[in-house]
């Protein structure tokens, strides 16, 4: 759960930052944050792992551990896919809305933080519970790297136990519980906003 809450929200402020850009940059620049985009969502995530884990220290002078280099690599992971979530619905908000906060006198910034990002939230929160969970489950795939998490833990407890089928039903259940509980509380979050 810890890889999971940071790596998300680190991504959520990539995702969000890079899409109000996207959205009221010229065209350089969203063909930057497009390939950005496109690049990460067309590489596997393990693959990723491997290449900032073991490759990027290799490029350049830099050290840190495996847990690091696994929030790092998810947080760009799920930035890229929640660029593109936050741009549609900044461009799903409806144009009377951003006219009204015109007549009303508000800024850019003003019309940003008190139309535009309300209105989007609502609007991607089904697309966020998808993405939020889909990311949860892919913690799992810090095990490759030794990163102690719960695939890590399930591995550990094989390899001493030879337990396979109790070990990897109990670490099912615990998936399941959890993504089910990530998701009532987004439905719930979902249904306070509708």
């Amino acid at each position: 759960l810890e890889l999971a809450v940071i790596a998300i929200l680190m991504g959520a402020v990539i995702g969000l930052v890079l899409a109000v850009i996207y959205v009221s940059a010229g065209r350089v620049v969203r063909t930057i944050i497009s390939t950005y985009v496109e690049f990460i969502r067309n590489v596997p995530l393990l693959l990723l792992v491997y290449l900032v884990f073991y490759g990027l220290p290799t490029v350049v002078p830099i050290a840190y551990d495996a847990p690091t280099s696994f929030i790092a690599t998810l947080s760009l992971y799920s930035g890229a896919y929640l660029v593109e979530v936050f741009r549609s619905g900044l461009d799903a908000v409806p144009k009377g809305l951003l006219d009204a906060g015109k007549a009303m006198g508000l800024t850019p910034w003003q019309r940003l933080l008190y139309v535009r990002l309300p209105t989007m939230t609502r609007i991607t929160l089904p697309a966020l519970s998808n993405t939020f969970i889909s990311l949860f489950k892919d913690t799992s795939i810090a095990s490759v790297i030794a990163v102690p998490e719960l695939t890590w833990g399930a591995q550990w407890i094989n390899n001493r136990t030879f337990r396979i089928v109790e070990v990897y039903a109990v670490t099912t259940v615990i998936y399941l519980v959890t993504g089910y509980a990530i998701l009532f509380g987004l439905r719930m979050l979902e249904r306070r906003f509708r």
